[in-house]
Parts: structure tokens; C-alpha cells; sequence
């Protein structure tokens, strides 16, 4: 059984992007080598993570963050499960501003933990990408986008290109210079040259996204 390493080689990815396409090479060579990402090398609960992805759907970062701080204290732990979920009621949650949407979320999210549905690191690190898309996208208010970020940002997956992602492909919008962004279909056709370093081709559209359209700061990722 294949196991697959948290993190990839960068430099590697760098040079191989830019001999594979001129067009994204010569926006790389202009913004610079992207340095491998911390959280690669940082201890990760994957229903945590969840949990917190959950919360954060919808809102800016500060207030997100505001209602995770108070969800923590009403718990007493800053560790999003099953067990400390569980100390506190749905009124309590909405107490906290969790949503009745969300609330239902790290509800079904909490009883599939219990039911040993959710993969840990140690498993997840013999699962393919699909593997996992498919095991976490059945919980409620997880969708492909969340296990993406995951698999791109906690688990440091080297070949993953979130082609729904609309930064993404106002990034191969720039590349290629099109009058409209390329549809999810024409990305994915778009990025078979990339691979197998689609993930770190998607960190460069994600800043050719911002730096074309003169954003003030880059767009945070969930899983930042």
C-alpha cells in the first residue's frame, strides 16, 4: 500500500512548472519562488480542521474566528470533536453565533466521528486524493472546495487543482490572457501540463489572481 508524505518538492515543482508552460513560467519568474508551506510540518486533526472549516464558511476571517474563540470557551478545550462538542446543547452553539446550518454540520460531523467514519492523519497518509475527496464529502457543509484546501494546505498533496475554485481561474484567465475566466471543464484540460505539481501551479494563479486584479492583500485560504 502506497504512503503518501505531507509536502512536496518546491524547487523541484518551480523548474518543471516553467519548462512545461512559458505563459505560467514567465508570471512565476515575476513573482518569485513560493516557499513550501508551513503548515506541511504542523500536527493536524483532520476533524478539527474540519470542524473549523465548517465555521469559518461564509464569514470574514475575524468574525469566524470570534465565534470559533467562543464555541472554545463555551467547550472548555480548544480541540473541536465528538466529546467536547457534545458538552454543550444547539442553543448553546447558537448562543456562540454558530448558524443552524452550521450547528447541524459539527452535529453530523461529531456522529460520524463516533461511527469511525472519518479517516485519521495515519490513514489518510495510505489514501489517494480521490480517496479522500470521497470520504469527507458526504459531511454535511463539506464540500470538494474544503478537502481541496486540505489536501493542498494540511497534507501538502503535490498534484491537486481546485478547477471550481473562481481565483484559480481568473489566475488562467491572466496566464492566457482570455477575455473570460476558462470554465472548470477548460481548466482541467488547461492543467494536464502541470502536473504532476498542480498544487503549486495553483498557489501562482492564486497570485496571479491578485496581482491582476491589484488586490491590497492576498486571498486567504481556509486552510491558511
Amino acid at each position: 500500500m502506497p504512503r503518501y508524505s505531507r509536502g512536496f518538492d518546491t524547487e523541484a515543482a518551480f523548474d518543471h512548472l516553467g519548462r512545461r508552460d512559458r505563459k505560467l513560467g514567465t508570471w512565476m519568474k515575476r513573482i518569485g519562488y513560493i516557499e513550501p508551506q508551513p503548515t506541511w510540518r504542523k500536527p493536524f486533526d483532520p476533524v478539527d480542521a474540519l470542524a473549523r472549516a465548517i465555521l469559518y464558511q461564509q464569514l470574514s476571517g475575524k468574525a469566524a474566528a470570534t465565534i470559533v474563540g467562543r464555541v472554545e470557551t463555551a467547550i472548555g478545550s480548544t480541540r473541536l470533536h465528538f466529546d467536547t462538542l457534545g458538552k454543550i446543547d444547539d442553543a448553546a452553539l447558537r448562543a456562540c453565533g454558530v448558524s443552524g446550518n452550521k450547528t447541524l454540520a459539527l452535529r453530523d460531523l461529531a456522529a460520524r466521528e463516533a461511527r469511525g467514519e472519518i479517516p485519521d492523519l495515519r490513514r489518510m497518509s495510505t489514501m489517494s486524493e480521490d480517496a479522500i475527496v470521497e470520504a469527507l464529502v458526504p459531511i454535511r457543509g463539506i464540500g470538494r472546495w474544503t478537502v481541496e484546501m486540505m489536501l493542498m494546505f494540511r497534507l501538502g498533496r503535490p498534484d491537486v487543482l481546485p478547477v471550481d475554485d473562481l481565483g484559480i481561474r481568473k489566475g488562467a484567465q491572466f496566464v492566457d490572457k482570455l477575455d473570460t475566466a476558462p470554465t472548470p471543464k477548460e481548466l482541467v484540460a488547461r492543467g494536464e501540463r502541470w502536473g504532476p505539481y498542480r498544487t503549486y501551479a495553483a498557489q501562482y494563479l492564486w497570485r496571479i489572481a491578485d496581482f491582476g486584479t491589484e488586490a491590497k492583500a492576498p486571498t486567504r485560504r481556509s486552510q491558511d
